[in-house]
C-alpha cells in the first residue's frame, strides 16, 4: 500500500485538531455502527478542558488504496520543540490558517520549521462559515509569509482549500455556496501533492525516534519513522547514542496506528511511521540500525528550556489534608516519569526536598503541575524564573517575539507597561479600532505581565508570543509585583464580619468560612507594602440590641485564583500551595514576627 505522511500545523487555536477528527470521519476508517460523537484526538482530560492540544498525537487512515499517517502538532510556543522533531517524520504539512484571524506568531514560527524541513505545503483556510471571514485577505497574508521565510517556488505554489472543521464541510472555492460535505477534496490533494515518503525497504535499517511516549508495561516508547529497510518485532538491533556509544537491544514490541487506535504490528518498513518499545532509556535523535550495519541519522536537535521553578514538597499546616501523595520520594518518582515522556523538561535535585524543574515556559510547567494536582500530589512551588547563560564570557537571557492585539483606547497604557519592561517595538498598525503591535521583549518581562494585560484591555486584548533567541541581557528590572499582599496573621476560619471591616484595605481571595493559616495570603493590599490582618476575628456578642446590629454584611466577590494566575501572580518571598482541592497563596516564611525580622534585615 502506498503511503503519504502529513502534520497538520497551526497557530493555537485555528482548528487543527477539529480538522483532523472530521478528516477521520469522512475518511471511511470507522465501522458504520461505530459510534463518531466523542471521536477527537485531544484524548487527555486537561486538552479536552482547555481546547489545546498539548502532546503530538499520530493517527492514520486508509483512503482510495492509500494509508495517510496524520500528525496533529501542538500549536502552543512551549510545545514547539515537538512540532519541530515532527518535521522529521513527513514529507508534507497541511498549515490551517483561521478565515478571520489570519497568521499569527505560531503560524510563522511553525511554518518556518516546515520550510527549513523542505516539507511540500497544502494551505486550508478554516472557519469560512464566520461572518467575519476575509478569505482573500488572508491568502495574500499566507502569501507574504511564505515569500517572507524564504520559501522556494515549488512551496511558493501551494494549494489552497476553503474549510468550515467544525460543520464538516470543504471546498475548492471561497464562495461559501460550493461548501460540500467530507473532506474528500482535501485528501485528493494530500495524494496528489505531497511526494511519498523517501527511503529503501530493501536498504539496511535506518530507525529515528522524534517523540517520546510512556507506558507502565513496556516502560518507554519511541515513535519515529523507519527511514530505510525493515524493523521486525524480536529483532536485534543496534541503537547509536546521543552520547556515541552504541547499546543491542531486543525490539520488544512494535506499533502502528489506524483511526485513534495504536494497534500491535509485526514490522514496518521504509517510510512507516511506527512506535518501539524494548530500550528502557530511547532517546529522541538516536538511530536504530542492524547489527554491524551502522548508518547513524544525524541527531535532531531538542529545544534547551528556558524557564524554571522549585517544586517541593508541601510544608503548610495543611499538609496531608487533600491529597494523599506528599513524601518526597512520591514526588521525585513523578517527576523523574514525566521526563521520560517529556524530552525539553528537565528535573534536578534541590535542597530540602524540593526539585529544580526547568521546562519551556509557564504553560508547560503550569500544565504537569496541574496533572500531578489532579492525580493526589501535594505540592509547594515557587516563582517562574527565567534561565540565564553564559555565551561567550557575557550573560545572556531568553528573548520572544510578542504580538499584540487590543482596542485602541487601551493601546497608551499597554505600551507604557511593555516599555517599563524592556520590549522593544518592531511595528504597529491599526485598522478597525483594533490595533496590532509586534515588540522583541526579553522573556523575564513576560512574567506576570499576562494579568496585568488582560487589566490593561478590560479582557479584549489577546497576546502571543514565542520563544526567539538568547541575547545579551537587558539592563530592565522586572518580574516583582508593584502591590503588597494581605496575610493572615492567624489560624481558623474566615468571618464575614472581619473580612467586611478590611474591604478598603484591598481585594480580598477567599470568601468567609474557609479555613486559613498564619502566613497564608489572603488579598491584595491597596498599597506597595504587605500587611498582616486578621480575618478569623468574631463580632462581639453583648446582650444589648443596637439599631443596625442585625444588618448582614455584604461582601464584595473574591478575586478567583486559579493555577496559572498564582504562578504569574507570587513574588520570590512567596509561593503556591498546590493541592488536588484547593490552590492558596503563601509566605515562604509563615510566622508574623520571623518575617517582619527577615524583611527588616533586607
Amino acid at each position: 500500500m502506498e503511503k503519504r505522511n502529513v502534520a497538520i500545523i497551526a497557530h493555537v487555536d485555528h482548528g487543527k485538531t477539529t480538522l483532523v477528527d472530521q478528516i477521520l470521519k469522512s475518511s471511511g476508517t470507522f465501522r458504520e455502527n461505530e459510534d463518531l460523537s466523542n471521536v477527537t484526538m485531544d484524548s487527555n482530560q486537561l486538552e479536552k478542558e482547555r481546547g489545546i492540544t498539548i502532546l503530538a498525537k499520530t493517527t492514520a487512515i486508509n483512503y482510495n488504496g492509500y494509508k495517510i499517517n496524520i500528525l496533529d502538532t501542538p500549536g502552543h510556543a512551549d510545545f514547539g520543540g515537538e512540532v519541530e522533531r515532527i518535521m522529521n517524520m513527513v514529507d508534507g504539512v497541511i498549515l490551517v490558517v483561521d478565515a478571520y484571524e489570519g497568521t499569527m506568531p505560531q503560524t510563522r514560527f511553525v511554518l518556518k520549521k516546515a520550510l527549513e524541513a523542505n516539507n511540500k505545503p497544502i494551505v486550508v483556510i478554516n472557519k469560512v462559515d464566520k461572518e467575519s471571514a476575509r478569505c482573500h485577505e488572508v491568502i495574500d497574508e499566507v502569501l507574504e509569509l511564505f515569500i517572507e521565510l524564504g520559501a522556494n517556488d515549488e512551496q511558493l505554489d501551494f494549494p489552497v482549500v476553503y474549510a468550515s472543521a467544525i460543520n464538516g464541510t470543504s471546498s475548492l472555492n471561497e464562495d461559501i455556496s460550493t461548501q460540500t460535505s467530507g473532506f474528500n477534496e482535501l485528501l485528493d490533494l494530500i495524494i496528489s501533492e505531497i511526494p511519498a515518503p523517501a527511503g529503501d525497504k530493501n536498504a539496511p535499517l535506518q530507525f529515528q525516534p522524534s517523540l517520546l511516549d510512556y507506558n507502565d508495561y513496556v516502560g518507554r516508547i519511541g515513535v519515529g519513522r523507519v527511514h530505510n529497510g525493515v524493523i521486525k518485532t524480536g529483532q536485534m538491533v543496534a541503537c547509536h547514542r546521543l552520547d556515541g556509544s552504541i547499546k543491542q537491544f531486543r525490539i520488544q514490541k512494535l506499533f502502528g496506528y489506524l483511526g485513534l487506535k495504536r494497534i500491535e504490528i509485526e514490522e514496518a518498513e521504509a517510510g512507516d511511521i511506527c512506535a518501539v518499545a524494548g530500550l528502557p532509556d530511547i532517546s529522541v535523535g538516536e538511530t536504530l540500525c542492524e547489527i554491524g550495519n551502522d548508518l547513524p541519522l544525524p541527531k535532531i536537535h531538542i529545544d534547551e528550556p528556558t524557564l524554571q521553578m522549585k517544586i517541593g514538597t508541601n510544608s503548610s499546616p495543611f499538609c496531608g489534608k487533600d491529597g494523599d501523595l506528599l513524601t518526597a520520594r512520591k514526588i521525585e518518582d513523578r517527576l523523574i516519569r514525566e521526563t521520560q515522556r517529556d524530552v525539553s523538561l528537565r528535573v534536578e535535585p534541590n535542597d530540602n526536598e524540593s526539585w529544580i524543574v526547568s521546562g519551556r515556559g509557564e504553560l508547560h510547567l503550569s500544565i504537569l503541575i496541574e496533572n500531578m494536582r489532579r492525580e493526589g500530589y501535594e505540592l509547594e512551588v515557587s516563582k517562574p524564573n527565567v534561565i540565564i547563560k553564559e555565551i561567550d564570557g557575557v550573560k545572556c537571557e531568553p528573548y520572544e517575539d510578542l504580538q499584540i492585539d487590543c482596542p485602541d483606547e487601551s493601546v497608551g497604557s499597554v505600551i507604557e507597561q511593555l516599555g517599563l519592561r524592556g520590549a522593544v517595538m518592531g511595528n504597529m498598525v491599526s485598522q478597525n479600532g483594533q490595533t496590532h503591535i509586534n515588540y522583541v521583549i526579553p522573556s523575564r518581562g513576560l512574567l506576570g505581565f499576562s494579568t496585568n494585560f488582560m487589566t490593561l484591555t478590560k479582557g479584549y486584548g489577546i497576546m502571543n508570543h514565542t520563544f526567539s533567541e538568547y541575547k545579551p541581557m537587558a539592563d530592565v528590572e522586572v518580574g516583582e509585583r508593584k502591590l503588597g499582599v494581605l496575610v493572615s496573621m492567624d489560624n481558623g476560619k474566615t468571618t464575614a464580619y472581619a473580612l467586611g471591616a478590611l474591604e478598603d484595605r484591598g481585594t480580598m481571595f477567599v470568601e468567609p468560612g474557609v479555613e486559613v493559616y498564619e502566613g497564608m495570603i489572603v488579598g491584595e493590599h491597596t498599597r506597595d507594602n504587605d500587611l498582616a490582618i486578621n480575618v478569623v476575628k468574631g463580632k462581639n456578642l453583648t446582650n444589648v440590641r443596637a439599631s443596625g446590629s442585625d444588618h448582614t454584611v455584604v461582601l464584595k466577590r473574591p478575586r478567583l485564583i486559579t493555577l496559572e494566575y498564582a504562578l504569574d501572580y507570587i513574588n520570590s518571598d512567596e509561593l503556591v500551595e498546590v493541592t488536588p482541592k484547593n490552590i492558596r497563596l503563601r509566605k515562604r516564611i509563615l510566622n508574623t514576627e520571623s518575617r517582619k525580622k527577615f524583611d527588616a534585615k533586607k
